[in-house]
């Protein structure tokens, strides 16, 4: 949960989040504002990627190799040249340095795991309204910020729902009324790419929950909050939501941002590099239209047949499940 309109500024807008890692490599996902060409040093290694655009949003994925196996390397980021982390900001100094901890071949994996999360303040409305974050907790007690530190896991699974498209916070209701009438559909519910966008920076940009995501490496799936709660729960309400003027746009994106934020992060570089639809976006550098000439995110509600027909991009698809 991050706190109420206290967002991150400059260069690095979102992350580093550290992603896949296995005993030598790593991803390293970040957003930024603006085009640019990122860098992450970890020890000796060195490694870099241009960022790719998304509906006027930049990311990119550093894929670091020849890292040593079982082995925690402190790393740093740069975005144009520029040091953007460690961040220097008060916020964090209470933090170690993050580091890349590669896994051990043989050794079992220790695993965390929670789900269900929306992002809120931390003051006592909050933590009246829905409890403590377990997360932002886990993560202090990782750091050593609230005593003894925690043993660290090998990574941690985020089992779904980890942003809310349905049931909005404070502060995403504001950046919705400050672009749209929320007294029209969809209300206050997200509506486009733009809204999915600052929800997860309203997510990930937590002092606290930035550092552990920037330090632990994680896999995340998909579940019905992304989009709605226990969406195409049947035939007939999937003709209803068909029927409006903005279903369709909200599917899209949110399995657009879904695919950027969270998915494109769970792959490994080998699966990345065999992924069609990877290579035509990492390659887009937001003029003009892709090739096809439609939307990348249209490729994910694209039915299979019309895909194989089309240039036989893949995906990879989940059925939500009920809370």
């Amino acid at each position: 949960m991050s706190s109420d309109g206290d967002l991150p500024e400059g260069p690095l807008l979102l992350g580093p989040l550290l992603r896949y890692v296995d005993a030598t490599t790593a991803t390293i996902w970040v957003e930024t504002a603006e085009a640019a060409e990122v860098v992450v040093e970890a020890g000796a290694v060195v490694a870099s990627a241009r960022t790719f655009a998304v509906h006027e949003h930049h990311y990119a994925l550093v894929e670091v190799t020849g890292l040593p196996p079982g082995t925690p390397t402190p790393y740093r980021v740069l975005v144009g040249g520029e040091q953007v982390w460690p961040s220097t900001h008060i916020a964090f100094a209470e933090f170690p340095p993050s580091v890349i901890p590669t896994l051990q071949p043989g050794k079992p994996l220790r695993m965390a795991f929670g789900s269900c999360r929306v992002s809120v303040s931390h003051d006592e409305a909050g933590n009246d309204e829905f409890g403590v974050d377990a997360l932002r907790a886990f993560a202090l007690r990782m750091a050593g910020v609230t005593g003894d530190p925690e043993p660290w896991p090998d990574l941690v699974v985020f089992l779904g729902d980890q942003v809310y498209a349905d049931d909005t916070s404070p502060a995403m209701k504001e950046f919705i009324a400050a672009r749209r009438d929320p007294s029209e559909p969809p209300w206050t519910e997200l509506k486009d790419y733009e809204e999915y966008a600052h929800l997860y920076r309203l997510a990930w940009s937590d002092p606290a929950n930035r550092w552990l995501l920037s330090t632990l490496p994680s896999a995340m799936i998909f579940d019905d909050h992304d989009i709605r709660d226990d969406w195409n729960t049947s035939h007939d309400w999937r003709l209803e939501m068909e029927a409006t003027d903005w279903w369709h746009e909200r599917v899209v994106a949110g399995l657009g941002s879904y695919w950027v934020h969270q998915h494109l992060g769970n792959l490994g570089p080998d699966d990345r590099a065999e992924d069609p639809l990877w290579q035509r976006v990492a390659t887009y550098d937001g003029e003009g239209e892709l090739d096809p000439p439609r939307r990348w995110t249209d490729w994910l509600t694209t039915p299979t047949s019309a895909r194989r027909a089309t240039g036989g991009v893949s995906r990879a698809t989940s059925t939500p499940r009920p809370d």
